[in-house]
């Protein structure tokens, strides 16, 4: 009879609008360009929907982080298993049973949950889910350029208050996949071609970088890289019947090129479902998986103001939990330089999320000084880069960015940006011209910062294979060590300014790379004999 009681009690929350909220107010909900609706989803047609659980001890966690990667600590580099990250974050027995009942009672059926408990995936239909989540319509919509299909919600859901200590905020209803921002540019002229090159290869790299033939991995260890896109060693996740593309292709081949003879993992998640985010389902399969590559490169990215507060400080804690575990993670700093949008009538800068998030090492993007030879590095000017108007800046990069504040010579408007935000990238490498073969047809002068991020992700993975070789765990969470180090290894990167508004004030400027860290190329570019030097002290 209690039971009984209980399911009575939610369904007459979730019918009563007095008794409700919004977790994601503030989630953008206008249809990106290149999207067009096909109108209202069938009501028996079926949905999955992923519900993001509260988890518990996030400051205990945050401190567990901060242990295992500040080489500092007598903790450093005892990282936790999967296990132990479940039982610190588990939710509390009352959200478990809270919110199993009442998706129970909605009729959700074939929940699935992870190993930390933390998230619950549940299929129901259309009808069902617009029953359950107030307030939401699902609709049909086509768009980007693989015509992809998607159900989502133009309209906010709404939750029984009685939820509102137990759900972050419930996934599938609004989030588009992203398209990617990769670029093919036009090649630069030259007259002549003795002793020069035609583009960025993996010859390229290597010649740049410092990397010698010796330079490989031993395939003698269990290291193992990934990037999350479309196996190579290893597929996670279903891929998708459609042809490779050039994002997909790039990823792949550049960072086993970097990080040569390393097992390498490809996470592919198109979305195997309508209703499902592929970058959440990469989240949850970080939850789901016990044994992982110590370095992930993703080159996904969105502008903090397109997605709720809710979202991005869970998704942070999603960061937290891999750091923990002793992951690396690599995520592109983005394509648009510092960004610009404009609010009130006021132009700002428009940072990126996760580019953004203090614990992922973001990756900028550089070019040659001399496009068709294998020169110094300046910047690209699309490489992304600023500050977090989210998360607050971490401790380990205040006396780096205080520096840059008060010597830069070229800073824009203090209104343009939050300089007590997080600041990014960490490093940077070449992001431009880039040659990639995508369904076996050479392809020239592709630029992005997802380039340059699994070109750093497979020198760092090459890193932990002297580190596995010497008895040293992996490098984990590198941002810490990176910036007590003070760039030590890296080129630095010193000239050249990125992309921002096209407006009098600023006049299409952002920030402008200088000596030491600058929130447009970080530290620098890889020079790995000194990398490898610097980060294989214990």
């Amino acid at each position: 009879m209690g039971l009984r009681a209980c399911l009575l009690g939610l369904l007459a929350l979730i019918v009563s609008a007095k008794c409700s909220y919004s977790p994601e107010p503030d989630q953008r909900r206008t249809l990106p360009p290149g999207w067009v609706s096909l109108g209202r989803a069938d009501p028996e047609e079926e949905l999955s929907l992923t519900f993001a659980l509260r988890q518990q001890n996030l400051e205990r966690l945050s401190e567990l982080v901060q242990a295992v990667s500040d080489p500092g600590s007598p903790r450093y580099g005892k990282y936790l298993s999967l296990e132990d990250v479940a039982e610190l974050v588990r939710p509390s027995p009352l959200t478990l049973r809270t919110v199993q009942k009442w998706l129970l009672a909605a009729g959700a059926r074939n929940c699935h949950s992870v190993i930390t408990q933390d998230f619950l995936t549940c299929w129901m239909s259309v009808r069902q889910a617009e029953l359950l989540l107030s307030g939401s319509e699902f609709h049909r919509y086509v768009g980007g350029p693989a015509e992809t299909h998607v159900v989502r919600s133009p309209h906010p859901y709404q939750l029984p208050k009685a939820l509102a200590s137990h759900v972050d905020f419930v996934g599938g209803l609004h989030r588009f996949p992203p398209t990617s921002s990769l670029r093919q540019r036009p090649a630069p002229q030259v007259a002549g071609a003795v002793g020069l090159h035609l583009g960025v290869t993996p010859s390229v790299l290597r010649k740049r970088y410092n990397l010698t033939a010796q330079d490989v991995g031993s395939g003698t260890t269990n290291n193992s890289q990934a990037c999350a896109q479309a196996s190579v060693a290893h597929v996670v996740g279903q891929q998708g019947r459609g042809r490779a593309g050039i994002e997909a292709s790039l990823d792949v081949e550049y960072l086993m090129s970097a990080g040569a003879n390393i097992s390498t993992w490809v996470y592919s998640n198109p979305g195997r479902h309508e209703s499902q985010e592929p970058f959440l389902q990469w989240l949850l399969l970080l939850s789901n998986e016990s044994a992982l590559p110590p370095v992930h490169t993703i080159s996904y990215g969105d502008d903090e103001d397109s997605l709720s507060s809710a979202y991005m400080q869970r998704v942070n804690a999603e960061f937290m939990k891999a750091a923990a575990r002793g992951l690396t993670l690599l995520f592109a700093s983005g394509d648009s330089g510092a960004g610009c949008w404009s609010t009130s009538g006021r132009h700002q800068f428009r940072p990126s999320f996760p580019a953004s998030s203090p614990y992922v090492t973001t990756v900028g993007g550089t070019s040659f000084q001399n496009p068709f030879q294998v020169t110094s590095e300046i910047v690209d000017y699309i490489s992304g880069g600023g500050f977090s108007n989210v998360f607050p800046q971490p401790s380990y990069q205040e006396k780096a960015v205080a520096q840059f504040l008060s010597s830069s010579p070229h800073l824009p408007p203090s209104s343009y940006f939050n300089a007590s935000g997080r600041a990014y990238p960490d490093v940077a490498a070449l992001s431009d011209g880039y040659w990639v073969v995508s369904n076996h047809v050479p392809i020239p002068w592709v630029s992005g910062t997802s380039a340059s991020t699994p070109v750093f992700g497979g020198i760092l993975s090459l890193i932990n294979e002297h580190r596995i070789l010497s008895g040293h765990p992996p490098l984990g969470f590198l941002n810490p060590r990176l910036y007590q180090q003070r760039g030590a290894g890296l080129f630095d990167v010193t000239h050249g300014c990125h992309e921002s508004c096209l407006n009098e004030e600023v006049q299409g400027q952002g920030f402008c790379a200088g000596p030491g860290w600058d929130p447009v190329t970080g530290w620098g570019t890889p020079n790995f004999p000194a990398l490898l030097k610097t980060l294989m002290n214990p």
